[in-house]
C-alpha cells in the first residue's frame, strides 16, 4: 500500500522518500479578495467555504492551502486615523478574543470538516506590512519608507502590534482550527530607502515572531516570498527565515527550485510553474505541461520537492492543467 496524500506531503516536507511528487495549486474564490470583508458579509465567508468545497472535491488536492479572501484586511478601528508614523506606534493589540481571528479559527474548522482527515492543509497568512498596505485608508505602498524616515521606532512598535495579533491568529487556526500549519506570505517592500539592513532592523523581527509562534504549535511550516504581478524580491533576506518549506516566484526571479534549494541550507521547496494567464501552466499543451514537469524534476530531484506556482493560478484555470502537472510527477 503506498504513501497516503497526508503522508507523501509529510515526507516531502521533512525530505525524505516519498512514492510520487506531490503538487500543490490554488486560486482565490472571492473576486477582489483584498477588499471582500468576511466579517460584515456572511456571504462572502459561506462562499470562500463552498469555493474550497467545490476545488476540493473536483480536484483532489495533495495538500490544501487554505484562502483567507475576505479577512485581508486588519480591522483596527484605530487605523481610520493614522497618519502618520507617531500615530501608527500608538496602537494597541486587538487581542486573540476579537472577531478577526475568532471568526478565521471558525472558518478553518468548517473547512477541516470537509477535508477531513486525508489531507494537510496550510492557513494563508500575510506579514504585517502587506497587512497594513490593504488596511490603511487610501494606502501607499511609499508611506512605510515615509514613516521611518520620520520616526523608525513608532513604525517598530506599530509594526510588533500587528505582528502580536497575526501570531495569535496563526497560533489559534492550528492548535484550535485544526489547520496543520500556516502558508505565511513575505514580500521585500517596494521603496529604495527600505534597504536589508532596514528590513533587517523594522520588517523581519515581526514577521520571524509570527514564524515561531506558528513553529511553537506545528513544526510544518511553509515561508511563500511573494512576486505577485511580477515583484522582485532578494531571496537572501530570508534565508534564516525558520520554515520547513520556502515557495517563492521561480520564474519572476530566474531562481530555479535547485537553486533556492541551496539558498535556503537544503530545506524543501515548492513550486516551478508561472502563475499567470501568460504562463505554459495556463496556455501550454497537455505535451508541453508534462515534459516542463519532467524537466523541473529532472533539475531539482524528487526529494525535498512539491510542484506548484510562484502565487496564486488564475481562478478560471482548466483543473485538467494542474491534473497534468500530477500525471507526469507520477510517471
Amino acid at each position: 500500500m503506498g504513501q497516503s496524500k497526508k503522508e507523501l506531503v509529510k515526507a516531502a516536507l521533512d525530505l525524505q522518500p516519498v512514492d510520487r511528487v506531490p503538487v500543490g495549486f490554488w486560486f482565490h474564490f472571492l473576486s477582489g479578495p483584498e477588499t471582500a470583508d468576511a466579517l460584515a458579509n456572511p456571504a462572502a465567508a459561506e462562499a470562500n467555504v463552498a469555493g474550497h468545497q467545490k476545488f476540493y472535491a473536483s480536484f483532489h488536492p495533495d495538500f490544501v492551502k487554505i484562502m483567507t479572501d475576505g479577512y485581508f484586511r486588519y480591522p483596527h478601528p484605530a487605523l481610520a486615523a493614522v497618519r502618520t508614523a507617531e500615530d501608527f506606534g500608538r496602537l494597541q493589540p486587538l487581542g486573540s478574543g476579537h472577531a478577526w481571528i475568532r471568526k478565521q479559527v471558525e472558518f478553518v474548522k468548517q473547512l477541516q470538516k470537509i477535508f477531513g482527515q486525508e489531507v494537510l492543509s496550510f492557513y494563508n497568512i500575510f506579514a504585517p506590512a502587506r497587512v497594513l498596505e490593504w488596511s490603511l485608508p487610501s494606502g501607499s505602498k511609499t508611506r512605510l519608507g515615509d514613516w521611518i524616515a520620520a520616526d523608525r521606532e513608532a513604525v517598530k512598535r506599530g509594526l510588533s502590534v500587528l505582528a502580536e495579533d497575526i501570531a495569535a491568529l496563526a497560533r489559534a487556526v492550528i492548535a484550535e482550527g485544526g489547520a496543520t500549519g500556516i502558508y505565511f506570505s513575505v514580500q521585500n517592500i517596494d521603496d529604495p530607502r527600505v534597504t536589508q539592513a532596514v528590513y533587517d532592523e523594522v520588517f523581519a523581527p515581526g514577521e520571524k515572531y509570527i514564524q515561531t509562534a506558528a513553529n511553537a504549535v506545528s513544526k510544518y511550516n511553509i515561508l511563500h516570498i511573494c512576486g505577485y504581478e511580477g515583484h522582485h524580491n532578494d531571496l537572501s533576506w530570508y534565508a534564516d527565515y525558520p520554515a520547513k518549506a520556502i515557495n517563492w516566484a521561480v520564474q519572476v526571479e530566474k531562481i530555479p527550485l535547485e537553486q533556492g534549494k541551496k539558498i535556503f541550507g537544503g530545506r524543501a521547496v515548492i513550486g516551478g510553474f508561472g502563475n499567470t494567464k501568460a504562463d505554459l501552466l495556463y496556455t501550454g499543451s497537455q505535451e508541453a505541461v508534462q515534459a516542463e514537469t519532467r524537466a523541473l524534476l529532472q533539475h531539482a530531484g524528487r526529494t525535498g520537492v512539491i510542484l506548484g506556482a510562484d502565487c496564486t493560478v488564475p481562478g478560471d484555470i482548466d483543473l485538467r492543467r494542474l491534473e497534468w502537472v500530477r500525471e507526469a510527477a507520477r510517471a
